[in-house]
C-alpha cells in the first residue's frame, strides 16, 4: 500500500486548470471540425470523423471545460458535436458495441443537463435502446461485441460498467424501467463473474450461447487472462461507484470497496500504475496515466456520496501526482491533456496489437479533466 502521507498535496490545481483549458483551445484549434480519434500520433491527435468508442469522450472534455470557465465557445462547440452524434445513432454509423455509455454520456446526456438540447436527449435515448437491443436473456448480460448474438463473441467486459449508466439515466428521464432493469441485471452478472476472490478483475468474460451459463474469464487487452488489467480495473473501481450513485447497493459498494483496495495497494513506488499489474517497480513496461485518472474519479464520485473526506483526500493526492507526472504542461509537446497512456499493448499470451503506448488517449483526456471539476466543484453531478 502506498504512504499517503508521503505524497504532497495538489497545491498546482490553479495552474493545471489554465493548463487543461489552453489544451482544449489547442486541440479545437488543430481539428477543427473533426474529432480526437482514440489516441494521439507522437503526441498530437489527427483529425478524425466521428466514428470510434472514444468520440463522446472528446465532446465531453469539452463540455467539463464550459463547466469550468462559462465561455460561450465551449457550449458552441460542444452543441454542433451533438449534430453528429445524433446522426451517427439515426444512421448506426459504427454502433456493433456496447459502447453507447462512452458516445453519449458526455457528448449528449451532458447537452441535455447543460444546456436543455432535446436533440441530445432524443440521442441518447436512442443510444439506449440500442445498447438494451444487446442484451442477452441467456446469461443476463449486453454482448460486448461482433453481431448481436454471435457464438464467438457471446461475452462481455467489465468496461460495460461505464455504459450501463446511460441506461439508469434513461430510465430516469423516460420513467420507463425497461433500461433500469437491464443495467441492474447486466451489473450483477459482471460481478458475479469478473470479480476474483482476490479483488482483481478479468477483463471479459464468456457464456455458453446455448444456454447462459458463464464459462470462463479471459483478456483482451490484459498481460494473460489471470492477471489484473490495470484500466480494467480501474472501470471496475468507477463503474461501481456510480452503479451504487444509481441504487445505493450494499454489492455495489462492497465491489467499490474490493476493487479500489487492489489498485491501490499494487500501485508502483511512482504512483502512475503500469499497463498491467503483473508490473512493478524496476519494469520498463509502459504505464497507463488513463487508469489512474479513471480510479481517481471513482474515488471522488465515492466520496460525494458517502461523505468521506479522507477518501476525496487521497484522490486529491493522487491527482496531484498525475498532474505533476503526466499532465501536459507546454502545447508544443501536445495538444492532449495527459500524457503516457496505453490503448492496447501486445504481449505473448494476449490477442492484442500494440496501440498508442506512451501516447495520449482520449478517454484518459477526459477523465483527468472530470477529475480537475470534481476537485473544484464537491458534489459535482457527473454525465454518466
Amino acid at each position: 500500500m502506498i504512504d499517503f502521507a508521503g505524497i504532497s498535496a495538489f497545491e498546482e490545481l490553479p495552474e493545471a486548470l489554465k493548463a487543461a483549458e489552453r489544451q482544449t483551445r489547442k486541440a479545437i484549434a488543430d481539428l477543427g471540425d473533426k474529432f480526437k480519434p482514440s489516441t494521439s500520433v507522437n503526441d498530437f491527435y489527427p483529425p478524425s470523423e466521428n466514428d470510434e468508442w472514444t468520440n463522446g469522450m472528446w465532446t465531453g472534455e469539452i463540455n467539463i471545460m464550459y463547466e469550468l470557465t462559462g465561455k460561450d465557445e465551449f457550449k458552441s462547440k460542444a452543441l454542433e458535436h451533438v449534430e453528429s452524434f445524433a446522426e451517427r445513432i439515426e444512421k448506426r454509423i459504427s454502433i456493433k458495441n456496447h459502447d453507447m455509455g462512452f458516445l453519449y454520456s458526455p457528448s449528449c446526456v451532458a447537452a441535455y443537463m447543460l444546456y436543455g438540447s432535446e436533440k441530445g436527449r432524443d440521442a441518447a435515448i436512442a443510444a439506449a435502446d440500442y445498447l438494451i437491443s444487446r442484451f442477452q436473456e441467456k446469461g443476463q448480460f449486453i454482448q460486448a461485441w461482433g453481431p448481436i448474438g454471435s457464438r464467438d463473441n457471446y461475452r462481455l467486459i467489465i468496461d460495460c460498467l461505464m455504459n450501463i449508466p446511460l441506461l439508469f439515466w434513461a430510465s430516469e428521464t423516460t420513467g420507463d424501467e425497461k433500461y433500469r432493469r437491464v443495467a441492474l441485471a447486466h451489473f450483477n452478472t459482471s460481478i458475479e463473474c469478473v470479480l476474483r476472490p482476490d479483488d482483481s478483475t478479468y477483463h471479459t468474460y464468456y457464456f455458453d450461447p446455448d444456454t447462459g451459463k458463464p464459462l470462463y474469464g479471459v483478456t483482451h487487452q490484459g498481460n494473460r487472462n489471470d492477471s489484473a488489467w490495470s484500466r480494467g480495473q480501474a472501470w471496475g473501481i468507477y463503474g461501481s461507484a456510480l452503479a451504487y450513485r444509481y441504487t445505493r447497493s450494499d454489492k455495489a459498494l462492497d465491489v467499490f470497496n474490493r476493487t479500489l483496495d487492489f489498485f491501490l495497494e499494487h500501485l508502483p513506488a511512482s504512483i502512475i500504475p503500469y499497463w498491467d499489474f503483473d508490473f512493478t517497480d524496476g519494469s520498463d513496461e509502459p504505464r497507463d496515466s488513463s487508469a489512474l485518472a479513471v480510479a481517481i474519479c471513482g474515488m471522488l464520485e465515492m466520496s460525494d456520496l458517502l461523505d468521506r473526506p479522507g477518501l476525496r483526500k487521497k484522490a486529491e493526492k493522487l491527482l496531484g501526482v498525475l498532474y505533476r507526472e503526466c499532465a501536459v504542461k507546454d502545447p508544443a509537446i501536445s495538444d492532449g491533456q495527459l500524457l503516457h497512456g496505453v490503448y492496447c499493448r501486445k504481449s505473448p499470451t494476449n490477442d492484442a496489437r500494440d496501440r498508442g503506448v506512451d501516447e495520449c488517449n482520449t478517454w484518459g483526456d477526459y477523465f483527468y479533466v472530470e477529475a480537475l471539476k470534481r476537485v473544484v466543484t464537491p458534489g459535482w453531478k457527473a454525465y454518466w
